[in-house]
């Protein structure tokens, strides 16, 4: 939900079409720096959190932080707008900021490895006083992007000092464009048996739900409305019935209008794939 006209706006426009959780940026997602909010809007956000009353409100990062970059001035704007970052989520009660791993843009996977694990590491140093966590999400694998395996996502929570800051954000479109093939129980089982093998199905706090409008295995991330992908609707009924993550918070990243008629069109449908869906309000995950 964008939070244009104060970050509390973004909880009514949430409110306004029945959301149960919602994420945000904390600031322009396409720039470096922004500023931190002043006290009242801070305060005004923290009222219309009681009201909403959402099952979860966490956030991502922007777009242009990349810690797999190799020393110089793009990874020096990353590591200080991600610190920045995690010091706006705090006030707000941000449980976590899901972030893509990074790309190698050409040096190779092992040299983002580094990067990104001592990019964490220096990060996690500076905000030591945050219980703000990173969810690292799994990606399509576009360009030199990584993520795209499970393996990779293991690998950083392995090599980190301070792992019990991680958790892992899963995105449906990426799932399937990775080479997940999502769309049968026994996909869907597969790829969290994967993730339970390297990394531990209790580091998942969160979902993308969105359909994706590229193959499987296309490593292209375009995602589609719910059941106007390729995954299709079938697909998704397996993911929202499945027990494991009842309590888990999950968002749309699927195109909208201002009027948000697209978010409501969307989550009509997945709630109406929901087998015995509970009537009362579940506790949230975060």
């Amino acid at each position: 939900m964008s939070t244009q006209g104060g970050v509390w706006r973004a909880l009514e426009r949430g409110r306004s079409i029945g959301c149960e959780a919602v994420q945000i940026f904390v600031k322009n997602n396409m720039q470096w720096r922004g500023k931190p909010h002043a006290e009242d809007d801070v305060a005004r956000y923290r009222q219309e959190l009681k009201v909403c009353k959402f099952q979860c409100v966490f956030a991502h990062t922007g777009y242009l932080i990349n810690l797999g970059a190799q020393p110089g001035p793009n990874r020096d704007n990353s590591l200080q707008s991600l610190i920045q970052e995690i010091e706006i989520a705090t006030p707000l009660g941000i449980p976590f900021l899901v972030m893509h791993p990074g790309a190698h843009l050409g040096a190779g996977e092992e040299a983002a490895f580094k990067q990104i694990v001592a990019g964490l590491n220096e990060v996690f140093t500076a905000t030591k006083t945050s219980p703000v966590r990173i969810a690292l999400e799994n990606t399509a694998g576009q360009g030199t992007c990584l993520g795209h395996r499970m393996s990779h996502l293991a690998e950083i929570f392995d090599r980190l000092n301070s792992p019990e800051r991680l958790a892992v954000c899963l995105d449906t479109a990426h799932f399937y464009a990775a080479g997940y093939d999502i769309r049968t129980p026994e996909g869907w089982d597969d790829a969290i048996r994967e993730i339970a093998s390297l990394i531990g199905i209790r580091q998942i706090v969160a979902f993308h739900l969105n359909d994706s409008k590229t193959d499987l295995g296309s490593r292209v991330d375009r995602h589609a409305h719910i059941g106007q992908g390729k995954i299709g609707l079938e697909g998704f009924r397996n993911i929202v019935n499945d027990p494991r993550f009842r309590k888990h918070p999950a968002c749309l990243e699927t195109p909208k209008s201002d009027d948000l008629h697209e978010d409501v069109l969307n989550l009509n449908t997945l709630r109406s794939l929901v087998e015995n869906r509970p009537v009362e309000k579940r506790r949230s995950h975060c």
